[in-house]
């Protein structure tokens, strides 16, 4: 994998990876183990921007061609899937560092990468299919330290793949999810928001179309398996869309890297980024088509995102946005978890630095559940959250806040300066928020959090980070 000019590298920026991802996934969420692990502590379905966004962020990073970037991933992703473990509803234990289930995942996105050539009408050559699959055993030996469950020969491989489609796969509610839900359900990403009547209008129209094409490009056998219906046509559909994908290869150089369409579609529309300020411009005259939309399907009317620097949350649309980071209507564990994964995650922290901050999203879970849950089913509900209409700045909070600020001062100087901010935020350095000097110091710092996470109130920067799909 330290060669330059990768097999996987360029094959990435070509826009058919988009429906082949999508199958990989459907594939991965299948095996009862995955399965369980996303539906207890995934936000793949309250978050599937930022999800998918830091799906890419990390192929990138493992199949690029910088050693230490590739070491420090694996140590990440290492670090994230040891906090994964726990029971499914079938009290069978999961472990997402079992081997076996890894190879699983690695094999998926293989196979559904060989399939999105063969469903356009390329199927690769026998030498390039090798090389890739090399790849991606390397990128596995990375994670694990060898590749032993992985077979060492793509010979070798077709035979395994067929007996865990056979074997192990099940309808897992995860699989169901995937298919039948996040297509119909999905929210706008970020820079889309102030746009509902239009972006229903297409999600109305994208979402039954993705899913049929999924479906129908599963393998047979796991197809029968598993129950899922092919509604007529939808084979010939299915290659028109790999075809279709297939075309806009052809653009310009840079068009349709992955890194910046995802960059784009996560882009909060109050970042001080030209692209943002560009694109505020476009979406005043798409309100424009919208209003026309409306007349024939009215749709409730959306907030306007950075109409006001500060306005407030009811108790629960805070818990729904924000608290509910795995969208199982509970506040548990995993929620917290989740924001603290996704922090270390946008600043790339090490191993001791993202232990703090566990740690510390760890005590504020324990204060919660102290205060808030009543009944003592180990969560807090939407409805013991918004009877108690707690004040949640208390002294673990301020933890968090404490050691937010300390991860995010990468160089110790006791202030947020504009690059550190960016690296937290993920957006343009406004400096209207800031001290005078452009930096946060640590009580400014502080204070923000504290108003966000216990007030209830909207924030600038807080909102793409915790609130946002």
């Amino acid at each position: 994998m330290t060669e330059t000019g990768s097999q996987f590298e360029e094959f990435f920026g070509d826009p058919r990876w988009a429906p082949a991802i999508i199958r990989a996934t459907v594939l991965e969420a299948a095996h009862p183990q995955v399965g369980a692990a996303l539906i207890d502590s995934s936000t793949f379905v309250t978050h599937p921007w930022r999800r998918l966004r830091n799906t890419v962020v990390s192929l990138q990073r493992m199949f690029g061609p910088d050693d230490e970037v590739r070491r420090r991933e694996a140590a990440r992703l290492n670090r994230l899937h040891a906090r994964l473990k726990g029971t499914d509803a079938h009290r069978r234990p999961y472990d997402a560092l079992d081997p076996a289930v890894r190879a699983w995942v690695v094999a998926t996105l293989f196979e559904s990468g060989v399939t999105m050539f063969r469903l356009s009408g390329q199927p690769l050559e026998q030498d390039v299919m090798e090389r890739l699959y090399a790849e991606f055993r390397a990128y596995l030996a990375a994670l694990d330290g060898d590749a032993d469950q992985l077979p060492p020969t793509l010979q070798e491989f077709w035979p395994y793949y067929d007996r865990v489609i056979e074997q192990e796969l099940e309808n897992t509610e995860a699989m169901r999810i995937i298919l039948y839900r996040l297509f119909d359900h999905l929210p706008a990403p970020p820079l889309l928001h102030g746009l509902p009547t239009l972006w229903a209008a297409g999600r109305a129209v994208a979402g039954p179309l993705l899913g049929a094409v999924t479906v129908a490009s599963l393998p047979e056998p796991f197809r029968r398996k598993a129950g899922l219906p092919e509604l007529p046509g939808a084979q010939t559909l299915m290659q028109g869309v790999y075809l279709g994908a297939g075309l806009a290869r052809f653009l310009p150089d840079g068009w349709l890297r992955p890194e910046a369409v995802i960059d784009l579609l996560t882009l909060s529309p109050d970042s001080d980024d030209p692209r943002a300020r560009t694109f505020s411009a476009l979406r005043d005259r798409m309100k424009r088509a919208g209003a026309l939309v409306r007349l024939l399907a009215p749709l409730p009317p959306e907030r306007e995102p950075g109409t006001a620097t500060v306005s407030w949350r009811s108790a629960e649309e805070f818990f729904r946005g924000v608290l509910d980071q795995t969208g199982n209507g509970y506040l548990d564990w995993p929620d917290l978890a989740a924001m603290a994964r996704e922090i270390a995650g946008r600043l790339d922290l090490d191993e001791p630095a993202e232990t703090r901050l566990y740690d510390a999203f760890a005590a504020w879970w324990r204060e919660l559940q102290a205060a808030l849950d009543t009944d003592g089913d180990g969560r807090v509900s939407a409805s013991e959250y918004a009877a108690a209409v707690p004040s949640l700045a208390g002294p673990a909070l301020i933890r968090v806040a404490e050691v937010l600020f300390d991860v995010t001062d990468a160089n110790g100087d006791q202030r947020v300066d504009a690059a550190e901010y960016r690296a937290l935020f993920r957006t343009g350095f406004r400096r209207d928020l800031p001290g005078a000097d452009g930096t946060y110091t640590r009580a400014e710092f502080v204070r923000g959090f504290l108003a966000f996470m216990s007030g209830r109130e909207r924030s600038t920067p807080y909102d793409p980070l915790l609130a946002d799909a």
